[in-house]
């Protein structure tokens, strides 16, 4: 009797260092998602550890943005990258994005690094992936984006920038090619395609590009399939399955 009892007060001891271990677990994970957008699931049935990204708002590069603008700094996703490759116990990434672009380098070097993960991976468009997000919700193994959801693709270019010199234009050229070139090797989508839209005049009223939304993206090879949430972790799940019985 006396063991039982007390066996009965240190459970009851303990239950308050439980709370408080979980409480503090918690709060850590919601100060993760408030500074970084970020969260790893892996409270699910399938036992399978997944890190969520999410691309929000503006992407900040090399220069500050004002502070009430949203942003996704690019010097906090490309180390977290990093870290989920070289972490054993992620199964997989689900990238989630809404975003009016951005810095143009700094977005191509997020493509680039998923793009080159060993991990399987799976983009959600939400609202919107404009510009050099497009590359990014492309350089997935598999790609999604909401009916709703809208991609802008148009020519690379500097807010009141005037291209008086032929280097100036080389350089934008070439800046443009290569988000092209990104693209193209990770979609459906050809080349000559891409160009065509880029610089389509009929559509944005003082602006060169092309509006895509929902099922336009898929039927012009740029997403994969028009989905949500549930539809996205169901592929992310199957494509670690898939990676697993190689």
């Amino acid at each position: 009797m006396e063991a039982f009892m007390e066996q009965k007060e240190k459970n009851e001891t303990k239950r308050p260092e439980q709370e408080k271990e979980k409480n503090e677990l918690q709060e850590m994970k919601d100060n993760q998602i408030k500074e970084t957008g970020q969260l790893v699931l892996e409270e699910n049935e399938k036992q399978k550890k997944i890190h969520l990204l999410s691309i929000i708002g503006e992407i900040e590069g090399h220069e500050n943005l004002p502070n009430h603008s949203k942003t996704t700094k690019y010097e906090h996703v490309l180390p977290q990258l990093a870290a989920i490759e070289d972490n054993k116990t992620v199964d997989g990434v689900l990238l989630i994005i809404n975003t009016v672009g951005g810095d143009v380098e700094a977005g191509l070097a997020i493509a680039e690094m998923i793009a080159s993960l060993s991990k399987p991976t799976v983009s959600l468009v939400l609202g919107g992936s404009h510009s050099i997000g497009v590359p990014i919700a492309t350089s997935t193994c598999y790609s999604f984006i909401v009916p709703s959801g809208t991609m802008v693709i148009h020519p690379v270019r500097m807010n009141g920038t005037v291209i008086g010199a032929p280097q100036t234009y080389d350089y934008f050229k070439q800046m443009q090619d290569r988000i092209i070139g990104f693209i193209s090797q990770h979609c459906r989508t050809s080349k000559e395609r891409l160009e065509e839209m880029m610089l389509n005049t009929g559509m944005l009223t003082k602006d060169l590009g092309t509006i895509l939304v929902g099922k336009q993206t898929v039927e012009e090879g740029l997403i994969n399939e028009v989905g949500g949430i549930k539809e996205a972790l169901n592929k992310l799940y199957e494509l670690i399955e898939e990676r697993k019985q190689e």
